[in-house]
């Protein structure tokens, strides 16, 4: 009983000495440290169109990437440093093998017939996967261009324009009228109406221009079926009033485009000239050309002229004849309308001006201004008719100017459709008018447009470089070009799941998709650098165990162990995958406000490393068979490259 006792606490000698494991540990890490420094280096590359961001696109996204890439150095630097120490103290006693997991040995069982069939039918999965990269082209042409997706800001702001003359109190009963129609809607919470400008002097808005934010109320207490979209679309059925031209944005995107380009919808057609009469006649006939173009909606032209001035001309000649002056008419108009300061008030530290002019009713019409009177030292008392026409002329409400420029724009918002296409269409339309532009006038397309294609041009000249960074260091990792155009070629085959998932999605291409192809462009080159290097060790093993020479090395030789380290090393290359599916995933179900935003993002990452796997395990292996046959049969023996993981 006691000897029984003692064996069962009896401990087992160790299967490997101490030094021996140590050793292990400090070889495999040494091992670890080329490929981690090349895939650091491959994942920052892949961020550089996002550095090279400018604008609005910049300020979003550059944050994520430099988020991405101090978290990829870090990275490196633990994984060379902090690993092998917790390794050290963790990693003790006796492991099983690989196939000893059960999960693992499912994986191997259902994934070793396919790999074999894989290789056995070579040209059809070659044919297939060249089938499916081509689709994807008409598949990305056929998409939709946008900026940015747009942001859910969970309000709306009314931008109606009225006629520029509006008197206040008119502008004041359109403001109640809409305010209490927006109101009637079950999913308005609260409505805020303002009518010309704020109390600060970064505000130029004209009384004719109405803002009304209208908050909404949670989406559970909306009716069933209803979105946003119904919502507006409903509103503005609703809020159609005569001499009102409508306009719906959100209040931060739309503060955001008029300080970034001074267009206040998605998209504005600026008109220089030298002259405000002909602008606006031009303005007019960009509108009309416009107008039925799909996808355009609240198209108007932003107000040139139709502005009303009082205008009071002196009779210098009667001026004479009653003995007074300029000055004399100047100082009681200035006095009676304007008001004059006749003294100051003050209350604690502060001070205030004390001002007089006539009373409302005395000036609310031109007959009563035309009867204020005027002290004449020799006839006594006269109206102001009497020395002065006293009329209204039509002026500019506003005059805007760009680059010392005078410009009008044309204005419209692009609704149930793309804005690239609907841009593209509109500047044809454009185009075929003819007659539209005088000599010495131009246009210029701004608004959400003008950083659409800036983000183009930036993402477009930068990608290529990108592309050959990461071939060097490809390159440099691997010192064959062959094995680097290996690991780059499952660049393309991601691109094809993340153009099918956001075609099916229904997603447009934007900065944002962009963005999330090029992170899963890094995600798939440091799964290919995986697959390649356990290939490379599968082949370092055939030639420890038969030499490296065509007469004893067979073709059955090489797929057998080309099968053996594809299919015996299947776990680390399902996890470098399952990392990134189970972190992105998540994001498909998420709600809140970002959501719209984020999910441009992760789609493409999504589907791209679906199909960058699935290419990487059964595509990747049969053109590194191939290529090896292909050395074999050409130079008589292997070339095999001492790369690590």
């Amino acid at each position: 009983m006691i000897k029984w006792f003692k064996n069962i606490f009896k401990k087992s000698p160790d299967w490997i000495s101490e030094e021996d494991r140590l050793a292990v540990i400090t070889k495999s890490s040494k091992q670890v440290s080329r490929g981690v420094f090349f895939a650091t280096v491959i994942i920052i590359t892949s961020f550089l169109p996002v550095f090279m961001l400018t604008g609005q696109e910049g300020k979003l996204f550059h944050p994520l990437a430099y988020t991405k890439t101090f978290i990829m150095i870090v990275d490196a630097l633990l994984v060379i440093t902090l690993a092998p120490v917790l390794i050290s103290f963790f990693m003790k006693g006796k492991f099983k093998p690989d196939n000893a997991n059960p999960v693992n040995r499912i994986l191997e069982k259902v994934y070793e017939p396919i790999i074999r069939t894989v290789l056995k039918w070579r040209k059809t999965t070659i044919a297939v996967n060249i089938i499916a990269l081509l689709i994807t082209i008409p598949l990305l042409k056929n998409l939709g261009t946008e900026f940015i997706p747009p942001l859910d800001e969970q309000s709306i702001l009314f931008m109606p324009i009225t006629l520029p003359d509006v008197s206040n109190a008119e502008a004041k009963r359109i403001l109640q009228v809409q305010d209490k129609i927006i109101k009637s809607v079950p999913e308005v919470d609260k409505v805020l109406g303002k009518a010309g400008r704020a109390n600060t002097a970064t505000d130029n808005s004209p009384i004719s221009m109405i803002e009304t934010i209208i908050t909404l109320k949670p989406k559970s207490e909306w009716r069933k079926g209803i979105t946003k979209k119904d919502i507006v679309t409903e509103l503005d059925a609703k809020l159609q009033i005569p001499g009102v031209v409508n306009g719906w944005t959100q209040p931060i995107i739309n503060r955001i485009n008029m300080l970034a380009t001074g267009i206040r919808t998605d998209v504005g057609i600026k008109v220089f000239g030298q002259n405000l009469d002909t602008i606006a006649a031009v303005s007019e006939k960009v509108k009309a050309a416009l107008e039925g173009t799909p996808g355009v909606s609240d198209l108007f032209v932003e107000p040139i002229t139709g502005g009303k001035y009082m205008a009071i001309n002196i009779k210098r000649e009667e001026l004479a004849r009653y003995g007074l002056n300029v000055d004399d008419v100047n100082q009681v108009v200035e006095s009676a309308l304007g008001g004059a300061t006749i003294g100051n008030t003050i209350e604690g530290r502060q001070r205030f001006s004390i001002s007089v002019r006539l009373a409302q009713e005395y000036r609310n019409s031109v007959e009563r201004i035309q009867r204020i009177p005027i002290q004449s030292a020799t006839f006594g008392e006269i109206p102001l008719s009497a020395v002065a026409d006293v009329k209204f002329e039509d002026g500019p409400p506003m005059i805007n100017s760009d680059n010392a420029i005078l410009r009008g724009a044309v204005m419209f918002n692009v609704r149930d459709r793309d804005l690239g296409s609907t841009v593209k269409d509109a500047m044809e339309k454009l185009n075929k008018e003819k007659g539209v532009l005088p000599e010495g006038y131009f246009l210029e397309w701004s608004g959400q447009y003008e950083n659409l294609i800036r983000g183009k041009q930036t993402l477009m000249w930068i990608a290529p470089i990108v592309l050959v960074i990461i071939f060097f260091s490809l390159y440099f990792a691997f010192h064959s070009v062959r094995e680097a155009f290996l690991s780059l070629i499952t660049v393309p085959f991601a691109l094809i799941g993340g153009a099918y998932m956001i075609y099916f999605w229904d997603v447009n291409l934007s900065v944002g998709v962009a963005v999330g192809f090029i992170a899963l462009f890094g995600i798939a080159v440091e799964t290919g650098i995986v697959m390649v290097i356990y290939l490379n060790d599968a082949m370092q093993q055939l030639i420890k165990l038969k030499g490296n020479s065509s007469e004893t090395i067979t073709k059955e030789d090489l797929r057998e162990f080309v099968i053996h380290g594809a299919a015996k090393r299947l776990r680390p290359k399902l996890m470098t995958v399952c990392v990134s599916l189970f972190g992105l995933v998540p994001v498909l179900w998420a709600t809140g406000v970002g959501v719209d935003v984020m999910q441009p993002i992760v789609l493409p990452m999504i589907g791209g490393v679906l199909t960058s796997s699935t290419h990487i395990l059964l595509v990747t292996p049969l053109i590194f068979l191939m290529s090896k046959e292909y050395e074999l049969r050409k130079y008589g023996k292997l070339e095999v490259h001492d790369v690590q993981h």
